[in-house]
């Protein structure tokens, strides 16, 4: 059994490593639509004799499955602040990981070295697999886990200024070209490209993270890789949807650190652009969290802002100097965004707002 857990990516990732230890017909049960606490786990368990089972897990949940499965192999995301208004800060989550998979000795952990937080909650594993997944969130990983000094970040390292506490030498990396293709390079020599359906640099650092977690589970990383390049969307993420003669490709950020990566992608183009945000029970009441997205970064941009808290995300928009429109309605917020031409429309939501979409009639 593979468990599957971190702040973000974890649907996706779980996805993909599923994709992965099938790649040569072997059945594999999971619980992909994101149903990632207990009561998920046992729905996609039980009644199911599949060899091979993949789990995604919610990060605060992660020692008590770990226990009651001992999985063979743990992945490691990242960590990131995710609904504080009920969850715990990110350094006491990698501090109870630490003890967990300390008390793991059979499982084998693949995890992101290039997030302090991980490194830290995987260093007390007894097999690590480091990989360098990439970082581009940094401001929850200041602050050192070991000592509370100050983790400065360098090109292409980290370490603590107080404690030495550092960044491990990874086995397998993410390498970005200019041309846009990715690589995964091995410190053992191997070279493979990672080429996926699924857009976003996220994504290739998702898809080398389920490949070093394929190769653990006895899947080599190439055929791994290849398997992985036929998914071309994850739970409703990037669907492309119709709304009466508009389409729009659908897409879900749940935190700042979400929302950093897919406002990053979205910079790459030019297509109309519609937020919404709810602040529901499953979104977390708080949307203070708003002040801390880079959403400066849709200046001049053709921007939409919908949702439950559409007032609080427009107030957002206006002090980052985004000239924006607001529709309450988010499927007329879609119509408001494409204002009559063919253009497909990016949408981001969190949680509920995304899911509210993904199911609306057409």
């Amino acid at each position: 059994m593979v468990l599957v857990t971190g702040t973000n990516g974890k649907t996706t990732t779980t996805r993909l490593v599923t994709v992965a230890l099938g790649a040569h017909h072997d059945e594999v049960v999971s619980n992909e639509t994101g149903s990632n606490m207990p009561p998920g786990h046992v729905a996609a368990l039980v009644g199911n004799h599949a060899p091979k089972a993949v789990l995604e897990v919610d990060e605060s949940y992660l020692p008590r499955v770990l226990t009651a499965t001992s999985a063979e192999a743990v992945v490691l995301l990242n960590l990131s602040r995710d609904q504080l208004d009920r969850t715990n800060e990110v350094r006491m989550v990698a501090g109870r990981w630490r003890a967990a998979l300390a008390a793991a000795p059979r499982a084998q952990v693949i995890a992101n070295a290039d997030d302090p937080l991980v490194v830290w909650g995987a260093g007390a594993a007894r097999s690590v697999h480091w990989v360098g997944a990439g970082l581009r969130w940094r401001l929850d990983a200041v602050g050192c886990p070991s000592c509370e000094g100050r983790i400065a970040f360098a090109e292409g390292t980290w370490s603590c200024q107080d404690c030495g506490f550092t960044r491990p030498e990874p086995e397998a990396s993410l390498v970005l070209h200019g041309t846009g293709s990715a690589l995964g390079v091995w410190s053992d020599g191997r070279t493979l490209p990672i080429r996926l359906v699924l857009p976003g640099r996220f994504n290739e650092a998702n898809a080398l993270m389920a490949a070093v977690a394929a190769e653990a589970c006895g899947v080599t990383a190439a055929d791994a890789l290849a398997a992985m390049g036929e998914v071309d969307h994850v739970a409703g993420r990037f669907t492309v949807r119709a709304f009466g003669d508009t389409r729009a490709r659908l897409m879900l950020a749940k935190n700042p650190a979400g929302w950093d990566e897919l406002l990053e992608l979205v910079s790459m183009g030019d297509a109309p652009l519609v937020v919404s945000i709810n602040a529901r029970t499953a979104d977390g009441t708080d949307p203070s969290w708003l002040w801390d997205v880079p959403y400066e970064r849709l200046d001049g941009r053709s921007v939409v802002a919908t949702g439950d808290r559409f007032r609080d995300l427009s107030e957002r928009l206006r002090y980052a100097g985004v000239a924006h429109r607001t529709e309450p309605d988010p499927q007329r917020a879609v119509l408001v965004a494409a204002d009559g031409s063919e253009a497909v429309v990016d949408v981001i939501g969190n949680y509920t707002a995304f899911h509210d979409l993904l199911a609306a009639p057409s």
